[in-house]
């Protein structure tokens, strides 16, 4: 288990550079590319959360936002 946390940041870091790419091209939100970024962002995330709390019972100061909130 030792470097799991840091093999799991490593994968979340590369993950939010693809979805800044992805989100940056200009293309919207509901480029194909975009919505595989971000589903590909969410799932890392909650890996490094998972790998942060089992290796280091540490929490993150943030969580995933549920997509049935209301954002108006």
């Amino acid at each position: 288990m030792a470097n799991e946390a840091r093999s799991a940041l490593n994968k979340f870091v590369a993950a939010l550079e693809r979805h800044f790419e992805a989100a940056s091209s200009g293309r919207g939100n509901e480029d194909p590319a975009v919505l595989a970024t971000y589903e590909h962002l969410k799932a890392a995330f909650l890996d490094y959360e998972e790998a942060l709390s089992d290796e280091y019972e540490e929490i993150l100061p943030m969580e995933l936002v549920e997509e049935d909130e209301d954002w108006s």
